[in-house]
């Protein structure tokens, strides 16, 4: 009776010239309906990466407002989130918060927090230890790579699917750019919103002046060229952690953005916003005495031999980084169920390897044997086809010898032939 009523209700409302009811009560509901949903945003999601002790758990829980008792190392891939009130809607923002730890060895699993659902509303940030300078320019280049390669792989799959969001992220990429920025040429930007953040900046300061001039302009220039912001903190200074808290609030819940200005001096912490730098204001790298680094082919590749000679770095630490720890080995992953059917797992893996290399070693064998004897075999061959001819001149030499002295050889015996009379 209701709806009959209501269908009753609705054909006796006015219409327009073009027929709506502009007093329909189920199209004011609907159109309600649709400006609600208008108006919540998809889940956001932020990425945090970094080497092994930078600070990164620590950032997030203090984000999170949580305690920082009991921090543990971070292992593998983490996740955990957070919420916060819509002003007096009854509704909340979540956030996912995904760390990886490992810094660059551990970048396959990327493929977990960036995907095709997640990558038009990721961040990422990038942190560094600002107290171990030989590994800051490598690890962050390392890691910003690995990011570019993941969300680029994400864009190609969703070009395929002629998505709208891989032009919407190249679009507010290149926005975070003035129209006549001179760089835009060698510009390589990571199509997310991103921030390079430098931890530990208390012992940063303790390095030479030339050492902190050098990691600051380098870590701007590929800043720079991501298109990300670069942010220094420590955990001493309540007002820098309050800066990137508010860069994180801004990525998570779309809190207003820092109006700070750019801060660019070495010794003072940098605060370097996306897009507000230049290659002109960070200058040039300093070039090595022995030159070598003049035959780089850009100018990425440029810093990385300048900063390697300046800092007398043998090899890239990024790839000489050691394997994280095993953590099934530690007591408080254990699982005794679990651990006794890896080890079992184990011995048969280590009694079959051993199999195999017997079973190599036996073949390996009888093919050496087996040439050996081919070998054996051949030349008695070669032997028989000549040793007629051999000796069939041998017995024609001796048939002639004896026949002077009165003998001839004949089935290998010799005999004394009967003299002619005289």
């Amino acid at each position: 009776f209701f709806f009959c009523a209501m269908s009753e209700a609705r054909s006796s409302q006015p219409r327009d010239a073009d027929g709506d009811a502009s007093k329909d009560i189920f199209a004011l509901a609907t159109k309600a309906v649709n400006a609600k949903k208008q108006t919540v945003d998809e889940d956001r999601s932020i990425l945090f990466l970094g080497a092994k002790n930078s600070g990164k758990s620590s950032l997030i829980l203090r984000f999170l407002d949580r305690p920082l008792d009991g921090v543990k190392p971070t292992t593998a891939l983490e996740y955990t989130f957070g919420r916060k009130a819509r002003g007096n809607d009854l509704n909340k923002d979540i956030v996912h918060i995904w760390e990886l730890g490992g810094g660059s060895s551990l970048t396959a699993l990327l493929a977990t927090p960036i995907t095709p659902a997640t990558v038009k509303n990721l961040s990422v940030i990038i942190v560094v230890d600002l107290s171990d300078p030989k590994a800051i320019f490598h690890t962050a280049d390392a890691l910003v790579k690995a990011a570019k390669q993941r969300v680029n792989r994400v864009v190609s799959d969703l070009k395929a699917r002629d998505s709208k969001v891989p032009g919407h992220l190249r679009k507010k990429a290149e926005a975070r750019y003035t129209d006549d920025c001179p760089d835009k040429e060698l510009l390589d930007l990571l199509l997310v919103p991103s921030v390079i953040v430098g931890c530990k900046y208390d012992l940063f300061q303790n390095l030479e002046s030339e050492d902190r001039k050098i990691v600051c302009k380098a870590l701007r220039f590929l800043a720079h060229i991501s298109g990300s912001s670069l942010v220094f903190v420590s955990e001493a200074d309540d007002g820098l952690l309050n800066r990137l808290r508010a860069i994180l609030s801004h990525f998570a819940f779309k809190s207003p953005a820092s109006s700070r200005s750019i801060a660019t001096d070495h010794n003072k912490p940098l605060y370097v916003p996306a897009g507000s730098d230049s290659l002109g204001q960070i200058g040039v790298p300093p070039v090595p005495n022995n030159m070598s680094a003049l035959s780089s082919r850009s100018p990425l590749d440029l810093w990385k031999a300048a900063y390697q000679a300046h800092f007398s770095i043998a090899d890239d630490p990024a790839q000489a980084q050691a394997a994280p720890p095993d953590p099934s080995l530690e007591v408080q992953f254990a699982e005794p169920a679990i651990d006794a059917v890896r080890a079992q797992k184990e011995e048969e893996l280590e009694r079959y390897r051993r199999q195999a290399e017997r079973k190599a070693r036996d073949l390996a064998a009888r093919s050496r044997q087996q040439l050996g004897s081919s070998d054996d075999v051949d030349q008695p061959a070669d032997t028989k086809e000549i040793a007629p001819s051999t000796t069939s001149s041998s017995k024609q030499g001796r048939d002639r010898e004896g026949s002077g002295k009165g003998q001839r050889s004949g089935s290998g015996r010799t005999r004394k032939l009967p003299t002619a009379p005289h």
